[in-house]
């Protein structure tokens, strides 16, 4: 961003000050990201088994919804419960409730995970969410998919010895993802751009990323979904005009020339892309940066949930914050 830019050059910023303008109320949001009945609606418990079980020759018929199985990874990852802990959970909130429903078991919740077939993360339905998709910002991190903490590292002078899993992420500017992929770390990030736009079905006005996206094939992806998309990907600083780039891409770097780094990202709004590092620090913080699930179907699935889960955080609301200093 801009402030990283002028740090390379010996340039001290000082930190900058914000104050919440609407802090009563998203202090309420933030109580009621642990209510359970945010998790648990009455609407979910009211279909939590499947009343016209139809056998098709395959084996046992299901007897819990997917929005049951849905449910309970809910709270499995709010929570950050192990599978036979969240069937104690569960089970134990029905009691105290008196309902004569039990949380499907950890090996039905495993199973029934990857049969789940989610696609896109769930956001279209929240009552704060706006169809009117004017901005998308998309960037990448790495989720832990088993390693060796810092502690253990230190203390016994190991190696980490991890394997990553790279989730990529389409963020809007009301702060809800749109659209989630989970890949092996060693996909580009580029080569997921098709993927993400697919999941949106809106056209887009302005689509911004980082130097990592720098390829005329995402200018093209982007073009082919958004014709009228404008597209802000920061060019290479030793990139030069040429008939071989992208007309955008072209004109980003004349622009470059004309005004500056600092004046480009300005002039094209550059800064919307804090809104996707935003989403994976959120992600990061509420949900942790390690997979509970263990095979790679069932972690695609548990990464769309998660996705989902901090839309919901989202609608509940969010902080409006304003520039003090």
């Amino acid at each position: 961003m801009p402030y990283k830019y002028l740090q390379e050059k010996g340039v001290k910023i000082k930190k900058q000050k914000y104050r919440v303008g609407n802090w009563a109320e998203y202090n309420a949001s933030l109580k009621r990201r642990g209510d359970i009945e945010v998790w648990l609606a009455q609407e979910v418990i009211d279909s939590w088994y499947i009343n016209d079980r139809i056998y098709d020759g395959s084996g046992t018929p299901n007897l819990y919804s997917d929005a049951a199985i849905l449910a309970c990874h809910d709270l499995r990852k709010v929570f950050k419960l192990a599978l036979r802990q969240t069937q104690g959970f569960i089970d134990s909130i029905f009691r105290m409730q008196e309902l004569d429903i039990k949380c499907p078991d950890s090996s039905t919740l495993s199973r029934r995970l990857q049969e789940l077939g989610l696609t896109s993360p769930r956001y279209k339905n929240y009552e704060k969410s706006d169809d009117n998709l004017a901005a998308i910002m998309i960037d990448s991190t790495g989720l832990k998919r088993f390693g060796r903490d810092e502690w253990h590292q230190e203390k016994h002078n190991v190696s980490a010895n991890r394997s990553w899993r790279k989730l990529h992420i389409a963020v809007n500017g009301k702060h809800y993802i749109v659209g989630s992929s989970l890949t092996n770390r060693f996909i580009p990030d580029a080569q997921e751009i098709a993927g993400l736009l697919g999941q949106i079905d809106q056209p887009i006005d302005h689509f911004t990323a980082d130097g990592a996206y720098d390829d005329n094939t995402t200018y093209e992806q982007v073009l082919e979904h958004s014709p009228a998309a404008a597209v802000v990907i920061p060019p290479d600083r030793n990139a030069i005009y040429s008939d071989k780039s992208h007309e955008q891409r072209n004109q980003s770097i004349l622009a470059i020339m004309l005004f500056g780094r600092m004046g480009w990202q300005r002039q094209q709004m550059y800064g919307k892309r804090n809104y996707s590092e935003l989403a994976i620090q959120r992600y990061k913080r509420i949900l942790g940066n390690t997979m509970q699930a263990r095979e790679f179907t069932r972690q695609k699935q548990e990464a769309i949930i998660g996705c989902g889960i901090l839309n919901k955080m989202t609608s509940l609301g969010m902080p409006k914050s304003y520039r003090i200093n």
